[in-house]
């Protein structure tokens, strides 16, 4: 057994957790004027939750990077007349989450009986451990089809060399010659290290679904953008949304254009997701988020999101009038921070978001010069 792992091969630590798989944390500190916190700045000790309402408890799993955790939700799921309990995202497949998951075990979770994991979406701080804990106790994962078959799509997805797609976005999209070389020495399909092996079968849910735990139900709500399928549980009857990345209280998920869809408009889901949210969701719930602290004001906070994005793409549309860009010559219209070579992946997908949302709008349109992509305004 190697150093620093269990008997479980879950490692204790694993490059860079909050890369180009989780939120936009580093590069937008978005408005949250509007929104109530009625739990304050608190949160859960560790081996301990905190009750939001009947039915879901709260306790956080720590990880690092500069996200530091990740809020897992713990569904009442009584069924059966005992304490059951489904839990709604993991963490990350190293042992800082699965020694927190071993401490709730011990504290708040002792005597109860795990009856499901449940994963809002694909990305490792959310699905890291889910098939550790299925393993161990017995469980089905439960998911959307577009969020499974992708995971199991990118976990296998690991090679020494970077393919050909990803050499091709980057010099679309402006990259220098050193900035290609560095990336290609990393390798490629951190992914996978991240995540403990999924298991074969799982129970697909679906937008619509109304899941029965216990004395409760839950209705599936489903987004896109941010992921493929991305699944929000809401309690109509207690008022309550869990709404993993969907939407977050402080930061802006991130939003990318990726290798395996170079020509989707990932922008345009995540706008007609929050339209729909707005549509289907009261604004009075409370929201249970992935990151931050439980919050009130869910349609204040899904209109600061869509205008934050509106006014990005209305400085690109000027700025593109103006003159042809490439995608690294938007990133100062769009981050409030340098891009340096860490951050470089993460903010080309970005970016390329905003410029393919244009080009979809009939806003600017692609010039391919040489393998590097000018993006031009529509005047």
């Amino acid at each position: 057994m190697a150093a620093g792992q269990d008997d479980d091969n879950i490692p204790a630590a694993s490059g860079s957790p909050d890369a180009s798989l989780t939120q936009d944390d580093s590069f937008t500190s978005t408005s949250h004027a509007g929104l109530t916190y009625p739990w304050g700045d608190a949160a859960p000790a560790a081996g301990e939750t905190i009750r939001i309402a009947p039915g879901i408890s709260w306790a956080r799993i720590p990880m690092p990077g500069s996200l530091g955790h990740i809020n897992s939700w713990l569904l009442d799921d009584d069924a059966d007349g005992d304490d059951g309990v489904a839990i709604v995202d993991t963490g990350i497949c190293l042992t800082i989450c699965s020694d927190a998951w071993k401490a709730l075990y011990a504290g708040a979770l002792n005597g109860k009986r795990i009856t499901r994991v449940i994963g809002t979406h694909l990305h490792p701080d959310h699905i890291g451990l889910a098939g550790w804990i299925a393993k161990k106790r017995g469980v089905k994962l439960w998911m959307t089809r577009g969020e499974m078959l992708t995971a199991r799509m990118i976990v296998g997805d690991t090679s020494d060399t970077v393919p050909d797609e990803a050499l091709a976005q980057w010099q679309g999209a402006g990259w220098t010659e050193a900035a290609i070389e560095t990336h290609k020495a990393s390798g490629w399909g951190r992914f996978g290290m991240m995540v403990f092996p999924l298991p074969r079968s799982y129970v697909r849910i679906e937008d619509g679904d109304r899941i029965d735990l216990g004395a409760h139900q839950w209705r599936v709500v489903v987004g896109s953008g941010h992921s493929p399928e991305h699944a929000c549980l809401w309690n109509e009857r207690q008022g309550v949304l869990v709404s993993g990345d969907q939407v977050l209280p402080r930061i802006s998920s991130n939003v990318s254009v990726n290798i395996t869809e170079p020509d989707a408009d990932p922008l345009g889901e995540w706008l007609a997701s929050i339209d729909k949210l707005l549509a289907t969701v009261p604004a009075d719930v409370t929201v249970c988020p992935a990151h931050g602290e439980p919050f009130k004001g869910l349609h204040v906070r899904l209109m600061a999101l869509r205008d934050e994005h509106r006014m990005r793409l209305y400085n690109l549309a000027e700025a593109a009038a103006k003159a042809p860009m490439r995608a690294v010559d938007s990133f100062p219209l769009l981050f409030n921070r340098p891009i340096g070579e860490h951050n470089m992946g993460l903010a080309t997908g970005e970016a390329l978001a905003h410029l393919k949302r244009l080009e979809v709008e009939g806003r600017v349109w692609r010039e391919d010069r040489d393998g590097v992509w000018w993006y031009h305004g529509v005047t």
